[in-house]
């Protein structure tokens, strides 16, 4: 029986940890599959630039006046545009859907709840890693699709044929599954590369885990099936019927990198090639090397991202923020795509003005579906529209990528910051 206390100490912590041993690294197990996992809670990371930021509206707006002239009226925040290009594919807005993985939080339903809606929508969606390896390319039987092809099927199904797109990530196990050549030579493609509506994202890395592969929690029976394309780890005890699947995160120079996204290119010409990079500290020299190696998009997935399982140091104590990874990496003529706690008009419309063309839905777009299977992501996207035409209107802009860093005040220490990086 414990005698001693700890006062102004994480006791609680460290009682758990000792009652627990290496499963106590990672999130409660029983709320695998049914939580989605963040960083530090809005408001609380004193190194989130985009939290602290505000939009600062100006006195003098020339391009308001400019528009004026063009309507021969006052223009309105219904007058501000909002369709892109994201990553080579015509969007009508500035949002994709991110990657959810292959964790069993986004199950075959929401995935393909997500795809429909967001092919109505007309914005790209991202499948990502380990589906393939994890749940088969194709269904055991003929009537049921598996989770990567069904949530193709639905986003083409809902989607017009110019706007959005699909885009398959693939990490170390998808390329021992070969997961890009499957989905190019999958007839379920075809309209997609028809239209040229299909990308393939090399993942570099992931907010939630900078540094790691992915992380699953699986039955001992599934474990066993995988066994021969990952490596398991007995972190929850011998005793139980849980084990760590652990993914590996790949080896990237820049050399390797620059080829990687070669070989995309030759051996795939009729896909878009993105790539997604965790926050690291290098992240704009990463950018760039992705953007001269041919990449039509970049993905900056800040330390606030994830929906998959992680350790929960990571979630508070490792990685850039996404405010930080977009001053470092700075305005340029590039698709920059960002994603990192996106739930609202005001983080997206500062990511946008931070040099960001679109912004990534993950755990909202999750949640949304989760609420409302039918329209629960359309509205959340409707309702994130209506606030970027009021912000954007507000500071004398009328269109999504004419956002810019004068647009925003970021707090004294990130400016002095960026300024001096």
């Amino acid at each position: 029986m414990s005698i001693l206390s700890a006062e102004g100490f994480p006791e609680e912590r460290v009682r758990h940890r000792a009652r627990a041993g290496a499963a106590a690294v990672f999130p409660a197990l029983e709320s695998y599959g049914s939580s989605l996992l963040g960083a530090i809670p809005a408001g609380h990371d004193p190194y989130d630039v985009l939290e602290r930021a505000r939009i600062v509206p100006p006195v003098f707006m020339p391009e308001r006046l400019k528009k004026l002239i063009d309507l021969a009226r006052e223009p309105l925040y219904t007058d501000v545009e909002l369709t892109t290009s994201v990553g080579g594919f015509a969007s009508r807005l500035p949002l994709y859907v991110s990657a959810f993985g292959s964790t069993r939080v986004a199950s075959h339903d929401l995935g393909e709840a997500a795809g429909r809606q967001a092919g109505q929508l007309g914005i790209p969606m991202v499948i990502g890693e380990n589906v393939v390896p994890v749940n088969g390319y194709r269904a055991a039987s003929d009537s049921a699709a598996s989770p990567l092809l069904g949530r193709i099927a639905a986003y083409t199904a809902a989607a017009d044929d110019e706007h959005g797109g699909v885009v398959v990530q693939q990490s170390t196990e998808d390329a021992d599954a070969e997961v890009w050549n499957l989905v190019y030579s999958d007839p379920v493609s075809e309209p997609l590369l028809a239209t040229g509506r299909l990308a393939f994202e090399l993942k570099v890395g992931q907010g939630a885990k900078p540094g790691l592969g992915g992380l699953t929690v699986l039955g001992r029976e599934a474990g066993g099936r995988v066994a021969e394309q990952y490596a398991l780890d007995e972190v929850f005890g011998a005793d139980s019927d849980s084990v760590l699947r652990i993914s590996s995160p790949g080896t990237f120079t820049e050399e390797i990198l620059r080829q990687q996204i070669r070989l995309m290119r030759n051996n795939f010409p009729r896909v878009k090639v993105w790539v997604k990079l965790h926050p690291g500290r290098d992240i704009a020299l990463a950018a760039a090397t992705a953007w001269a190696a041919g990449a039509d998009s970049v993905t900056v997935d800040g330390a606030e991202g994830g929906t998959a399982w992680a350790p929960t140091g990571f979630l508070s104590q490792v990685g850039l923020p996404l405010g930080e990874c977009l001053t470092r990496i700075g305005p340029t003529d590039h698709c920059l795509l960002a994603s990192g706690r996106i739930w609202e008009g005001g983080r997206a419309a500062k990511a946008l003005a931070l040099g960001a063309r679109a912004v990534g839905l993950g755990r909202a777009a999750l949640l949304a579906v989760d609420e409302d299977a039918d329209a629960g992501l359309v509205r959340l996207a409707e309702s994130i529209a209506l606030e970027l035409r009021l912000l954007i209107s507000s500071v004398g802009k009328y269109h999504a990528n004419a956002l810019e860093a004068d647009d925003i005040l970021l707090p004294a220490d990130a400016a002095t910051a960026s300024r001096t990086g």
